[in-house]
């Protein structure tokens, strides 16, 4: 691969692979908050976060890290203002002190945080405004979790940034196809993305191991090996799963996320160790399988966006089983079998929010993602024309994101409307 292009996809991972702790929507809502106190300077008296309806959507049925089980909007901008640290990136809540939950708990107890539905075409897009009753300061974001387009104090505009996507401004996702992304797995040097794998390898198989261990939410995981027959598939689909449920459930575990979503980065990763560990796969490969699952992953989100109706644990999984595929041998039409096999059965699973249940959909998502790689390594396909598949599974690709960003939109505007209890 030229060398060149092979730094692109290295800056690409490194770019969408960073730690999170916490469901991402609210760790949003809190970095920004916290990105405005540091302008303010004084006391908040009351704040205002306008907010689209997918923030609303994936923000109001999931816990928030260190904060003693708060869940919802107006519990994440506050916390965020009073505790968080926005240095710290998608982990800005790492720190929070007791003083700040209880100074968050008597704010909110008071009703000084208001929300309100902003009516944007840009599902990722929000707006924090904070005053202290001399000055006000509104920070707004939109696409990317921590994309801070503008910075207001007093009407003032201290930054103004005109990027609408950070991440994407030096490295085009666009260069990203199957083949590409297999043949950058297989020719990259492992040890310009060993640090960066070691990171991904132990954040999300620390929090699988908590998940599966401990009490969070349904326990789904420890479900799935209790009740379903022992095997590799059962165990990675039980291991990812126990990973989601604890994030969800509030745990203060980072883990590496994909694309700007930790359900995302659990799914196309810890499917892939546990398999790989299950088969004694030298640890060389496994980096190369997680690089590849990693790139193949944003290459479905990038058609997608970061937020929509269309659940990412499909595109997810769908990456993750097409990296056993990679790992047993598979052929490049093996890999893309696998693909389309996945993408024929389940690309009608919607996203109606974060919450324990995203655990659920990542286990359906892996057991139809290895029934794909089994179909595949067996030498069967769906052929093209079949639904919505074309000839290229790359085009198949761009086809579930032409209907997860368009043609799913008002789809996403109906559930957030049941969602919020309106018909």
């Amino acid at each position: 691969m030229d060398q060149v292009l092979e730094n692109k996809f290295i800056s690409i991972m490194a770019e969408e692979l960073i730690p999170a702790m916490g469901c991402t929507e609210p760790i949003a809502l809190a970095y920004a908050a916290s990105r405005a106190m540091c302008e303010l300077g004084g006391e908040p008296q009351r704040i205002v976060a306008r907010c689209s309806g997918n923030m609303i959507k994936n923000v109001r049925c999931v816990s928030i890290p260190n904060s003693n089980g708060m869940i919802g909007i107006e519990a994440a901008v506050v916390l965020g203002a009073f505790g968080g640290d926005y240095t710290r990136g998608m982990e800005v809540l790492d720190s929070v002190v007791p003083r700040a939950i209880s100074k968050t708990e008597a704010f909110l107890k008071d009703e000084k945080c208001k929300v309100e539905y902003l009516d944007s075409d840009i599902p990722l897009h929000f707006i924090i405004e904070i005053t202290d009753g001399v000055d006000t300061v509104s920070v707004e974001v939109r696409n990317s979790h921590m994309n801070i387009v503008s910075i207001i104090k007093n009407g003032q505009c201290l930054c103004k940034n005109d990027c609408d996507d950070y991440s994407q401004t030096e490295n085009d996702r666009a260069l990203l196809s199957i083949e590409t992304i297999k043949q950058f797995a297989d020719e990259v040097d492992v040890s310009k993305i060993k640090k960066l794998i070691d990171k991904q390898i132990r954040y999300n198989m620390d929090i699988a191991y908590e998940g599966i261990s401990a009490d969070y939410g349904l326990n789904i995981g420890k479900m799935i090996r209790e009740c379903y027959p022992d095997g590799v598939v059962t165990r990675m689909k039980a291991y990812a799963a126990s990973a989601s449920e604890a994030r969800m459930s509030g745990c203060d575990m980072p883990v590496i996320i994909n694309s700007g979503s930790g359900n995302q980065g659990i799914a196309s990763t810890v499917p892939v160790i546990v398999y790989a560990r299950e088969n004694n796969i030298p640890q060389e490969k496994l980096y190369r399988a997680l690089a590849f699952s990693s790139l193949l992953t944003t290459h479905q989100k990038d058609y997608i966006g970061k937020l929509s109706a269309f659940c990412g644990a499909v595109s997810a999984s769908c990456a993750a089983c097409a990296a056993v595929t990679y790992i047993a041998g598979g052929t490049v039409e093996q890999i893309k079998a696998t693909i389309d096999n996945t993408l024929a059965n389940i690309p009608g699973i919607i996203c109606d929010g974060a919450k324990i249940s995203c655990a659920a959909k990542i286990a359906t998502s892996i057991d139809a993602g290895m029934m794909a790689h089994f179909l595949a390594m067996n030498g069967k396909a769906y052929k093209s024309f079949t639904g919505i598949l074309k000839d290229e599974a790359d085009e198949t690709i761009s086809c579930v994101g032409h209907i997860g960003k368009v043609g799913m939109r008002e789809t996403d505007r109906e559930i957030v409307r049941l969602m919020l209890g309106e018909k």
